[in-house]
């Protein structure tokens, strides 16, 4: 049976350090699990709680019931804040909100998805299980680079992406910024993390200022 691997046929699964570029990116859909509050705190383990044990539960169905396998996705994010100064300058993480997603293959469905939730409380229930949803998220276009190294360290690379690289070309911030988690941090050194930081981006309008 061939494994589909997602990151290796879509493009905006690519990225290199210290390289910024445009991508487009096509309607995907994912498992998504909303929270509040500091990644390091316990929204946040608990959304992890919930979100793989039914990413593994659909793997295992499509290959059973279907005949068609594929890699489990890396865990990714949607980050905002009302201060987006809160991500690139003061890190203020008591104040970030997020979506948890985790891409599944367009052959899943709802039905699936209920089924894969089903089996894992079957076992045992984590406590926001029931939270996680599938829904699709259409991103369009976007600007992105490979971040390596801590967390925190991300900071100057999105200022840079923010406040030179989008305003540079003509471009504004829209819709959430995204990162995409190619190691997995619970095995990986800080300093060896290779996390993907996607911005969307449309065509600022004429006579606004640049970035606005």
């Amino acid at each position: 049976m061939e494994k589909v691997d997602l990151k290796r046929s879509l493009d905006a699964y690519r990225a290199k350090p210290g390289e910024l570029r445009i991508v487009d990116v096509p309607e995907l859909q994912y498992l998504m699990l909303d929270g509040r509050g500091d990644p390091n705190g316990p929204a946040f383990a608990e959304a992890l709680e919930a979100l793989y044990p039914v990413a593994y539960a659909l793997k295992f169905a499509s290959k059973r019931e279907l005949g068609r396998d594929y890699a489990v996705m890396p865990l990714e994010g949607l980050w905002w804040a009302d201060d987006m100064d809160a991500f690139t300058i003061v890190r203020d993480k008591a104040n970030w909100q997020w979506t948890l997603l985790m891409l599944v293959p367009d052959w899943i469905d709802g039905a699936m998805v209920d089924d894969a939730v089903a089996a894992v409380a079957a076992k045992r229930a984590p406590a926001r299980l029931h939270d996680v949803r599938l829904e699709p998220l259409a991103e369009g276009r976007c600007v992105q680079t490979l971040h390596v190294g801590a967390f925190d360290d991300e900071g100057p690379a999105l200022e840079r992406m923010h406040r030179d690289f989008i305003p540079e070309r003509g471009l504004r911030m829209t819709g959430r910024h995204h990162e995409i988690y190619l190691s997995d941090a619970r095995r990986v050194d800080p300093a060896k993390r290779r996390t993907i930081l996607r911005q969307p981006v449309v065509a600022a309008q004429p006579g606004t200022a640049p970035g606005s």
